[in-house]
């Protein structure tokens, strides 16, 4: 993995740095060297010490993304790493698609996440180096619910192979960072509906919990790293095994 002094002088860009997965990021990624760019909706989440230079901007605001990304460019400079954190869901179900949900679900993890990625990794490529670490999940691999984030997610799985194939020769690395379910605050509103449901949810995982936040920024910060230089165009799931099989079939029908 990832040691100190990894990223000593380079500069990262986060997105979603605020949040429960972007501020373990942040807090790794600074640690360890880095002169971080925190991306976010507001300044309010941006208040990390970590973070070196705050950018704000919505990405379901194409405005605001090409002003941001361009900000970005001309303030911090060509990033040496990209990591792609930012995201939403809230249509868990078939059932609770729209139309309206299912576009802005697709805009939001797909189509903001690729327009503020692209100038940045194409920057990149004029150089001749960098790194691009997106957040993606489980959903993208297996269905676990939320269909239009899940489509959404596999977007960005294809769009970084696409980044690994045609950027290799000019420098730029991209893989993929896809995990299962992470104790943050993003699991809130599911504990206010139903408090045993972290319960239930240690059933299916093969290691019989589900990953915390840390654990996921070790994984993004090892592919970022030149610890990981040849390694690109890899979707690496982060996720106790989860994805690995399905344990309540073992337990229940080969083991009853």
């Amino acid at each position: 993995m990832a040691a100190a002094g990894d990223f000593e002088g380079r500069s990262v860009v986060i997105t979603g740095a605020g949040g429960g997965l972007g501020t373990a990021l942040v807090s790794l990624f600074a640690e360890r060297g880095a002169r971080v760019v925190g991306c976010d909706q507001s300044m309010e989440a941006l208040k990390s010490a970590g973070i070196a230079s705050r950018h704000v901007f919505d990405l379901l605001d194409k405005a605001s993304i090409e002003t941001a990304a361009q900000t970005i460019l001309d303030k911090d400079g060509v990033p040496d790493v990209l990591i792609n954190n930012a995201g939403w869901t809230r249509a868990e179900t078939l059932a609770g698609l729209t139309p309206e949900a299912i576009e802005r679900e697709l805009d939001l993890n797909l189509a903001g996440v690729m327009s503020f990625a692209d100038p940045l990794v194409k920057a990149m490529s004029r150089r001749g180096s960098g790194s691009v670490v997106f957040i993606s999940s489980v959903n993208a691999l297996a269905h676990f619910g939320n269909p239009a984030y899940a489509a959404a997610k596999a977007g960005i799985n294809a769009y970084a192979k696409s980044i690994a194939v045609e950027l290799g020769r000019s420098g730029v690395r991209a893989n993929v960072v896809a995990p299962g379910s992470i104790r943050t605050a993003a699991w809130d509103h599911r504990l206010a509906r139903d408090p045993k449901i972290m319960d239930r949810l240690k059933g299916l995982y093969p290691l019989g919990r589900i990953v915390n936040a840390s654990e996921v920024a070790e994984a993004v910060a090892f592919l970022a790293s030149e610890r990981a230089s040849g390694i690109t165009g890899v979707v690496l799931p982060v996720d106790a095994g989860v994805t690995a099989g399905y344990l309540p079939f073992i337990d229940d029908i080969l083991g009853g």
